[in-house]
């Protein structure tokens, strides 16, 4: 009974603090294996959708996440070299000292107009939709080689490979000077940096519009959705366009869905900046084709718990504003918690009958 009451109390000072309207998605992110060992089920949480690692789906997976009523994404591993650089040193991204950039603590990118590697990734991206008849792909690590879910990001300047080098050249007209590789490098980023900024923002549109390519030509109708940093055109010198090759107005026609991943634990936020972020990216991306704002809230008790409450008040601020769905990272870490379990159940549930 203790639970309970606390449970309630949890929900009704979530829902207070915008009035309960119908989510069109309230997702969950992660193989939902250890969801459904509590004995769950994914309607009766109203669960409706499910974001699953491209490389974890199968048949079983997708007949028992639509037996239960909710959609099955595929998350892509768009631009994450690890698995792939490490046996093709020509993917790997340079700096701009001309070296291999260093693995991040836990991301290690690749170089983004490396044939091999491109042709590698959209050749996984076909047989995961003749495979599987997913509602939709999410683009996961969608950025130039960089780290930024932590308070104290990890951010390079790459790719100053020799297929990158070439690229910028014939695309912005440049002809580079001879010299090394990081004789070069200081030559455009002393000269003709926003030429470089905006052409690295370029080779991400190229990405986003090959793999609505394939989608319309194996799956068409299925929804395009981008994971991306959240910060705002100002956060660590504007570091998301700057070093990410995210330029937000530029990518939003291209996309249906952005979800923000507003993981305020691990960047050192509070739960008050979920909200915030989500509501400028709303004014940033907003017009005739503005895409839906799913974001995805955090759950995962890393670098530090996060309690019931914390979890509630994050996914309301989440679905708060423009956002026309939310979603949680992870449910593994939801099942973890029968306290957790049981605000989601009472959130999704109001959010689904509204």
């Amino acid at each position: 009974m203790l639970r309970l009451l606390c449970v309630l109390a949890i929900c009704a000072a979530a829902v207070a603090q915008t009035p309960p309207r119908k989510l069109e998605v309230r997702g969950a992110y992660s193989h939902p294996g250890p969801f459904w060992k509590t004995g769950a089920r994914l309607d009766e949480y109203g669960i409706n959708a499910v974001f699953v690692h491209s490389g974890s789906i199968n048949a079983d997976l997708a007949q028992r996440v639509r037996g239960e009523g909710a959609k099955l994404y595929a998350e892509f591993a768009t631009l994450h070299g690890k698995g792939y650089v490490e046996n093709h040193p020509e993917a790997w991204p340079v700096n701009e000292r001309g070296e291999k950039a260093p693995a991040a603590t836990w991301f290690l990118g690749a170089c983004p107009t490396e044939p091999g590697f491109r042709s590698w990734r959209m050749k996984q991206l076909e047989e995961l939709l003749d495979r599987h008849a997913v509602d939709g792909v999410w683009m996961d690590y969608l950025h130039w080689h960089a780290q930024f879910e932590d308070p104290n990001p990890v951010l390079p300047e790459t790719c100053f490979s020799p297929t990158c080098l070439r690229e910028f050249s014939r695309t912005s007209g440049l002809r580079l000077p001879p010299g090394s590789v990081a004789e070069q490098a200081r030559w455009i980023l002393s000269r003709h940096d926003k030429e470089w900024r905006e052409w690295r923002c370029g080779v991400i549109l190229d990405w986003i519009q090959s793999i609505r390519a394939v989608i319309e030509r194996k799956r068409p109708g299925i929804l395009l959705g981008s994971y991306q940093c959240p910060w705002n055109d100002n956060d660590f010198s504007g570091a998301r366009r700057r070093v990410l090759g995210l330029d937000l107005k530029r990518m939003a026609p291209l996309v249906d869905v952005m979800s923000p991943m507003v993981y305020h634990a691990r960047m050192g936020r509070t739960p008050e900046w979920v909200g915030e972020s989500v509501e400028w990216l709303g004014r940033t991306v907003a017009g005739p084709r503005a895409p839906r704002i799913w974001p995805i809230v955090q759950a995962h008790g890393e670098p530090r718990e996060i309690s019931p409450r914390e979890f509630g008040r994050v996914l309301e601020l989440g679905r708060g504003g423009p956002a026309k769905g939310v979603m949680m990272f992870t449910i593994g870490s939801v099942a973890q918690d029968p306290r957790k379990m049981d605000v989601l159940k009472e959130l999704y549930g109001a959010w689904a009958r509204k």
